[in-house]
């Protein structure tokens, strides 16, 4: 047992992806008094370098990018007043599809046992009463955010803990909004390819299939400057074109799915901790 009351883990594949979907509850929850763990499973070198360099092309050094995104990722954790940060520093497997994917040492290569047994090892030192990460398909289809969830999930199964776990959506009423703003503020105003359309109509969950809705609204500019503090990605990072005020309204409620509970707390909630306090 620990001397903290409270405790939510966070598993997330890359810097940044903190701030992105749970940058609110962290920050709301370290203001409660809650201890907050980031668990980041990869290291980053799949994004982009100085000067925006891509990977696989000139001046990318994935090495180097991943010393940059340690320092941005640990600046994110001051603004978000996370309490501890872990790092697993699997390689970053890049997005589906790239060659990286195959790389020895890669997240999306490493068995789910491994990388699971190296996560069993954190629950068990922190205890956490609540674990967030993605769902089974990474949300969006990325392979680390898929192989956060196995180990997440395979990891859980390896100790005696049961926390509430949760798996971050989002619902489609707002992929709708997010689809209207991206038009507004896309650089060259084309509408977006119909596969493309359909396949981000299919992200997320029906509103009604949503069990837990967490107002961060209040923490909107600790979430947004999170995001900044990851400067290196500011090209990828589409939420810092808006500004700190669209993207607290759009981005002020922060959703999720229960998978795991033993508080029998009603649904829908508001809490990641009903029932627990």
């Amino acid at each position: 047992m620990n001397d903290w009351p409270l405790t939510l883990m966070a598993v997330h594949a890359h810097p940044d992806d903190e701030a992105t979907g749970t940058g609110g509850v962290l920050a709301r929850y370290a203001a409660e008094g809650i201890r907050t763990v980031l668990v980041t499973c990869t290291d980053g070198g799949c994004g982009d370098g100085p000067g925006g360099a891509k990977p696989g092309g000139p001046g990318h050094d994935p090495a180097a990018v991943a010393l940059i995104r340690r320092e941005e990722l640990e600046a994110s954790c001051e603004v978000l007043k996370i309490s501890h940060l872990e790092m697993l520093d699997y390689a970053d497997s890049g997005m589906m599809g790239w060659p990286t994917n195959d790389a020895p040492g890669s997240f999306w290569q490493t068995p789910v046992e491994e990388g699971a047994a190296r996560l069993a090892e954190l629950l068990r030192r922190y205890q956490p009463d609540v674990v967030v990460t993605y769902d089974e398909n990474g949300f969006y289809g990325h392979p680390d955010h898929i192989q956060a969830n196995r180990i997440t999930m395979a990891a859980l199964a390896m100790t005696a803990l049961t926390p509430k776990v949760y798996w971050t959506t989002a619902p489609r009423s707002m992929m709708q909004r997010f689809g209207e703003v991206m038009r507004e503020f896309g650089v060259d105003g084309q509408e977006p390819d119909p596969a493309e359309a359909a396949a981000m109509a299919e992200i997320g969950l029906p509103d009604e299939e949503i069990t837990t809705w967490v107002d961060t609204t209040a923490f909107g500019g600790q979430k947004f400057d999170a995001l900044a503090a990851h400067a290196s990605q500011g090209e990828n990072i589409f939420f810092l074109r808006m500004g700190q005020e669209r993207f607290t309204d759009l981005m002020g409620v922060e959703t999720f799915v229960r998978v795991q509970d033993t508080t029998g707390a009603a649904v829908p909630e508001s809490d990641l901790f009903a029932g627990l306090r």
